[in-house]
């Protein structure tokens, strides 16, 4: 796909609004769990993971047979380092519990998973179930998800606690923030390593969908459309971007 520099700024400018970044830049880091939510991008599943190591941190991983089981499945067969793991009759919460394993040699009593979550709007209401059960009540949660969906996540997770006195303050961090660039003729995501990065097509998909999901109208997930997380302000550069990359035939398809 041909693209001129206005539409990959539009890109740009709505992958770095999805990817929604709360990390402290100074280098301290105060939570009492992280949560990473199923998906696929492997770069970022593994940068919560090291973090988690690093910090002897808690790690809640909620994810059942959702829409990235066949893809995160797909990536682990394909990856030189996790090709050892069995991928057959597993949830993405054990698949990533293996990555762990495999890749930081995260213990068992490190890792709590969830496993019965399908979607986001479950990620926040299992994870909440599961932690009540365990009568464990985080003052200070890292959230992690794909970097496109991490503002929604973020949201979701929020909304899921909205009634809650002991809701815990969520810190997003998507890793890294996407971003594309013209290469030889070929449009390249960077940001990450080139291995267990989205394809293109997928990567568009998300883009796009994300800000629908976002609006607070009939076709969204605000309180005016499905009701799953509360009023979210889109920009007015990520709606003027959204709506130029609309009439790309190339990108629109893949929405």
């Amino acid at each position: 796909m041909q693209l001129n520099s206005q539409q990959i700024q539009d890109i740009n400018t709505l992958a770095a609004w999805l990817a929604l970044d709360h990390m402290p830049t100074d280098g301290t880091l105060e939570v009492d769990l992280a949560i990473l939510a199923g998906h696929a991008v492997l770069p970022n599943v593994e940068g919560v993971i090291a973090l988690a190591k690093k910090y002897q941190l808690p790690l809640l991983i909620s994810g059942g047979i959702g829409h990235s089981m066949v893809l995160l499945a797909e990536m682990i067969a394909n990856h030189p380092l996790y090709r050892q793991i069995s991928t057959l009759g597993k949830s993405e919460a054990e698949l990533l519990g293996d990555m762990a394993r495999v890749f930081a040699a995260l213990p068992d009593d490190q890792l709590l998973l969830e496993t019965a979550s399908r979607n986001c709007g479950e990620n926040a209401a299992f994870s909440q179930k599961l932690l009540d059960e365990q009568k464990w009540q985080p003052q200070h949660v890292l959230l992690v998800q794909d970097p496109l969906m991490q503002r929604r996540t973020w949201e979701t997770f929020r909304y899921q606690w909205r009634d809650r006195t002991d809701a815990p303050e969520f810190i997003s961090w998507p890793v890294f923030v996407p971003q594309v660039m013209m290469d030889a003729g070929m449009l390249r995501i960077i940001g990450a390593p080139p291995q267990g990065l989205w394809s293109m097509e997928r990567f568009l998909s998300l883009l796009m969908g994300e800000i629908q999901r976002l609006r607070d109208d009939e076709n969204g997930y605000g309180p005016r459309g499905k009701g799953f997380l509360g009023h979210v302000d889109i920009p007015d550069e990520v709606e003027a971007g959204w709506q130029r990359l609309m009439q790309l035939k190339g990108v629109q398809s893949r929405f």
